[in-house]
């Protein structure tokens, strides 16, 4: 992989976190991100979570849930402590993350941004994220990767 690393797998090996990275080819086409990592690397969806930037009473924060359910912005609200959570513009997402849309990884943001990782994560040994490249797969513990990001960890996604 020399020379097609991200500022998420930059992180990852400067922190010595143990990880994977999987390369699988992006189909443009592809609907749903995320579901095509799982079925690209043949793992179970609940394992592969995507990354999503919300507002939260006007902060931009990090939502972190599988790819199988969606996002309950009532419950990220909590979780950060604020009332309102909206999603947030994918332009301003993109500016603060440094990445574009559908390879935006919680690992290595341009700008550090508050973090929500779905509790569900806790249920495996491992699970996958983007590595910050559409077709780029991080896979790591989620303990490590809340440590990483010092998230929040709570119930956010609506199954």
């Amino acid at each position: 992989m020399a020379g097609r690393g991200t500022p998420a797998t930059a992180l990852v090996a400067r922190q010595r976190v143990t990880h994977r990275v999987h390369e699988y080819p992006h189909d443009p086409r592809a609907e749903s991100y995320g579901e095509e990592a799982a079925a690209a690397l043949g793992v179970a969806p609940e394992r592969v979570f995507k990354t999503l930037v919300a507002e939260v009473d006007g902060v931009l924060t990090v939502a972190v849930v599988p790819v199988t359910g969606s996002l309950d912005l009532k419950a990220l609200a909590a979780a950060a402590g604020g009332k309102k959570a909206t999603m947030a513009d994918p332009a301003a997402a993109e500016r603060a993350t440094g990445y574009v849309r559908g390879g935006i990884s919680p690992l290595g943001q341009r700008k550090r941004l508050r973090t929500v990782i779905d509790s569900s994560a806790e249920d495996h040994e491992t699970v996958f994220c983007s590595a910050g490249r559409r077709g780029l797969e991080l896979e790591l513990a989620a303990a490590d990767l809340a440590r990483l990001l010092d998230a929040v960890t709570a119930r956010i996604a609506a199954r």
